[in-house]
């Protein structure tokens, strides 16, 4: 027997333990998430690859959390860490000119905008919500496909939720950003818009993908009304009509669109006899912007 042994005593190496307690798998998917969303806002100017990595490993840990849809028992740290996740997946999207992808965080984004501010994490005041930015941005992309219905929907519902809490939208650079677009386009007021959707018009970069399909739409939208107006029609009119820089984008816009450039006018293939001269053209210029994009038969269809 060693010496060292005395009945009624364990040895040190003998002694019972009580058995660690396994991890956590909810507290170690939320750190992975914290520290990925770190990253993520750290990033803001890296290669879309490394964001678009990132995101990934963010959305496989709200997976875990059953996250990606909040609920009232969802705590409000990771509420917060999903919801910036998806805006900053949005935002990307966007960056990228991928407008089905906006869409589809725009849609995931909704159920935690329906959440009051008081649901969500307080200490990590540099998550601030990007729901005006990301909204602004939706109303746009519907006024690109020319949606108005939907957009009058969207602009109904946050009408009523700012109502409730004493609010307008006009202070809110972001959203009376596409307002002021719609209302002008209704109007005629092409020129205003043309003027917004220039570099210093815009409320930030983002904006700036969307205002330049929009101002294309309205471009063909113009180009087929004057087909249809009159046989043809100043290169150097052309330049106004259609918003383009210079009379050379005039005729390369004309040559994509199968027009005929000749002797300093553009010549459009339509079945007409008549030739009208070029005071007629330009009064009947005016006439065709009122006429362009049909925003009057919109406006009936979404009262």
């Amino acid at each position: 027997m060693p010496p060292d042994f005395e009945f009624g005593k364990i040895p040190l190496n003998l002694k019972h333990h009580p058995p660690t307690s396994p991890p956590d798998p909810a507290a170690m998917s939320t750190t992975k998430l914290v520290d990925i969303v770190s990253e993520l806002q750290a990033s803001s100017s890296s290669p879309p690859q490394k964001i678009t990595s990132l995101l990934s490993s963010a959305k496989r840990e709200l997976l875990n959390l059953n996250a990606l849809i909040p609920t009232p028992t969802t705590s409000p740290q990771v509420l917060l860490l999903a919801r910036q996740t998806l805006e900053t997946g949005a935002l990307l999207s966007i960056r990228l000119q991928q407008p089905d992808a906006f869409t589809r965080y725009y849609q995931q984004l909704l159920p935690f905008y329906e959440f009051p501010d008081s649901s969500y994490q307080t200490s990590n005041s540099h998550l601030k919500s990007q729901r005006s930015k990301v909204t602004g941005l939706y109303l746009l992309l519907l006024l690109t496909k020319g949606d108005y219905a939907g957009f009058h929907t969207v602009l109904e519902g946050l009408e009523v939720e700012q109502a409730g809490k004493g609010k307008g939208l006009e202070g809110d650079e972001f959203i009376s950003y596409p307002i002021k677009l719609e209302r002008w386009l209704m109007e005629g007021s092409y020129d205003r818009v043309w003027g917004a959707t220039k570099r210093d018009g815009v409320p930030s970069d983002e904006f700036g993908v969307f205002t330049e399909v929009l101002v294309g739409t309205i471009r063909d939208e113009i180009a087929s009304c004057s087909e249809k107006a009159y046989p043809s029609l100043p290169i150097a009119s052309g330049k106004n009509l259609l918003f383009l820089e210079s009379e050379g984008a005039v005729v390369d816009f004309a040559q994509g669109r199968g027009w005929a450039v000749k002797d300093g006018r553009i010549y459009f293939p339509q079945q007409q006899e008549d030739m009208r001269t070029e005071k007629e053209i330009l009064v009947a210029s005016g006439q065709v912007i009122e006429n362009t994009i049909g925003y009057a038969r919109e406006l009936e269809t979404i009262v």
